[in-house]
């Protein structure tokens, strides 16, 4: 279902950028203001994962500088089915982890000093198995493609400003203010509304990967009480950032907000909470396959 909404939040998008473009740009400038937005997030779909771990300072570990947090992700790795990632550490006494890379082959994990600290190892195991999920599911990509169109939409916004837009359009001035005014918020709604879609989606694949829903719901509840309280001052100062962790390293509140890159941690305790009940049940309803002497 979460791959459905997200299809249908692309597709909105997409269409969202064509009318915007023909109302503000014309063809001529729809076709200019994709092509840039292309070519800026080809170099971000490229080279972010290295620019956000240098700008957390992340330092890379190994089997031998850290053997526990580094065996951990090479088991969960092996359990998804996806290459070793390079394994990285945040000195950050908020508890807190997000995945990097363009693609399985190149992805990076980075967990925080504060999540190896104040979790359990299952805790941390649950966290872990869902960075996986967010690079099995491609979700860097998936962003980078969103992230081409609002900002598409937004230079179109800009064009209108400085150069009067298409007055040829159905609605005329008017239409060309309002796509200028409503459109780059309408891309920001739609792009925040797919960012959470792939929040739920990595939940559940993280789970799948560690087999324990509870553990992750567990985590959850623990990271976002502390990053209430706990500051990321690499976070506060990069805020664009803050939509790659797995919760909002910015002291978010807890209720699903429109201008909100997370869901309510609440609600995503629930379902995992509830996907636990359905895998009990599901276990409890397998025959047990009696030897040959039962």
């Amino acid at each position: 279902m979460n791959y459905v909404r997200t299809a249908l939040l692309l597709a909105a998008m997409t269409g969202l950028f064509l009318a915007v473009g023909y109302m503000i740009g014309g063809q001529g400038g729809m076709v200019i203001a994709l092509g840039l937005a292309i070519a800026m997030n080809a170099f971000a779909y490229w080279n972010s994962d290295k620019v956000v771990l240098r700008m957390y300072n992340a330092q890379e570990v190994d089997a031998r500088t850290a053997p526990e947090l580094y065996g951990l992700v090479q088991e969960l790795a092996r359990k998804a089915n996806l290459p070793m990632p390079r394994v990285y550490l945040v000195q950050s006494d908020q508890p807190n982890a997000f995945a990097t890379g363009r693609n399985p082959e190149n992805a990076a994990v980075a967990a925080t000093t504060g999540l190896l600290r104040r979790l359990s190892r299952e805790e941390v195991a649950g966290v872990l198995a869902h960075e996986l999920a967010h690079i099995k599911n491609r979700d860097t990509l998936t962003m980078t493609i969103t992230a081409t169109l609002a900002g598409a939409i937004g230079m179109l916004a800009n064009f209108a400003f400085f150069f009067g837009g298409n007055r040829d359009n159905p609605l005329g001035a008017v239409g060309v203010l309002l796509a200028a005014i409503v459109a780059p918020i309408a891309a920001m709604l739609v792009q925040m509304g797919i960012s959470r879609t792939r929040e739920y989606e990595a939940d559940r694949g993280g789970a799948e990967i560690s087999g324990q829903p509870l553990w992750l719901a567990s985590a959850l509840e623990k990271i976002d009480r502390s990053a209430r309280v706990i500051d990321n001052h690499r976070a506060e100062a990069n805020p664009a950032t803050a939509h790659l962790f797995i919760i909002n390293p910015l002291h978010a509140h807890s209720y699903d907000s429109l201008f909100s890159t997370h869901p309510s941690t609440a609600n995503r305790i629930r379902r995992l909470r509830e996907m636990a009940t359905e895998m009990r049940g599901a276990a409890a309803a397998v025959p047990v396959r009696r030897g040959p002497w039962g």
